[in-house]
């Protein structure tokens, strides 16, 4: 079986954007998209010049083959993809009052991908990753879904392979009580953990980025970074701590997906041995080209695109100083 450097996993629906920003019941004209955290942190990983996996349960409906042929054009590994007759695909639509007022409704109650189970996962598959990517939504789809998430992680600690985890918190999937005590487990079992701010004070009840990652690390050696929108991140590791500033934007289009885009960044930097400074400001470039395009994963950049935005900040702070 071919080593991955990344295997995923998770929901990933068809979205539906409107052309307009008007309230969703004055719009007609829709944009067909895909839309999914776990498959968002694929392509973008894909475009960054890594070998990824992707696997879901999809609906056997044109939906279902839609977001199939999409990530697999992609040149993301989708060969463990699954169909069901039993549910459909997930969708879900945007509302664009402005760039800066969206919100986003789910049609997902009981789709194809909370049919995910334990037996869907292939211990083979895990094993021969460098690293294992999680988020917090997919053990919120269904009891199955968290048995799976967990038995994934469970296998990626049994063969050393990293895990990667992003809370994601979808409260709309599950109570804030539940998901407080699922999340911490999943961040117990993790390697790097990559919180907001929000996230990390359901989780761990503390406010500042620094309590935050002290009480995810745990006084293990554990890699926390907390995302901080614009401002860029804090990281923590056993032996440093500190900030990595964001990038100027000088116009945001649609913020959806740049958390992705910075995990994609972040496991970017680290499968290239990075140092985590580094490694964060990958992310933090990543999350600053996402939210300049409309779509989850179409404004995904291709690593010289990253390459120039890093290189021209740095080549700004050096004339400042």
């Amino acid at each position: 079986m071919k080593k991955l450097d990344v295997v995923t996993f998770g929901e990933t629906m068809v979205l539906f954007t409107p052309e307009q920003f008007l309230p969703l019941e004055y719009n007609h004209k829709f944009m067909k998209q895909i839309g999914g955290a776990e498959s968002n942190v694929a392509i973008g990983l894909q475009r960054l010049g890594h070998s990824v996996g992707w696997f879901s349960k999809l609906g056997d409906d044109p939906f279902g083959r839609y977001i199939h042929k999409f990530v697999r054009g992609e040149g993301v590994d989708t060969s463990h993809c699954v169909y069901t007759d039993e549910a459909p695909t997930g969708l879900f639509f945007k509302e664009k009052k402005s760039p800066t007022n969206i919100k986003v409704y789910y049609y997902r109650k009981n789709s194809a991908a909370s049919l995910i189970a334990k037996e869907d996962i292939d211990e083979n598959y895990i094993a021969n990753a460098k690293i294992l990517h999680v988020t917090g939504i997919t053990p919120a789809l269904s009891e199955s879904s968290r048995q799976a998430v967990f038995h994934a992680m469970d296998l990626a600690r049994k063969h050393n392979v990293k895990i990667v985890f992003d809370p994601n918190i979808r409260l709309k999937l599950w109570s804030e009580e539940e998901a407080k005590g699922v999340l911490a487990e999943m961040a117990a079992k993790a390697d790097i953990i990559l919180p907001g701010l929000d996230e990390g004070e359901l989780i761990t009840g503390k406010k500042t980025p620094q309590a935050i990652a002290e009480a995810l690390s745990a006084g293990e050696d554990k890699q926390v970074i907390v995302k901080l929108g614009e401002k860029g991140a804090y990281y923590h590791t056993a032996n440093e701590q500190g900030y990595v500033d964001g990038f100027k934007v000088s116009q945001i289009v649609d913020p959806v997906g740049a958390g992705d885009g910075f995990a994609a960044g972040v496991i970017s930097g680290i499968l290239r041995y990075e140092p985590i400074t580094e490694a964060v400001r990958r992310g933090n470039a990543v999350g600053a080209i996402v939210v300049g395009v409309n779509g989850d994963v179409e404004g995904l950049p291709t690593n010289d695109e990253v390459e120039q935005l890093i290189r021209g900040d740095k080549e700004t702070q050096d004339v400042k100083r």
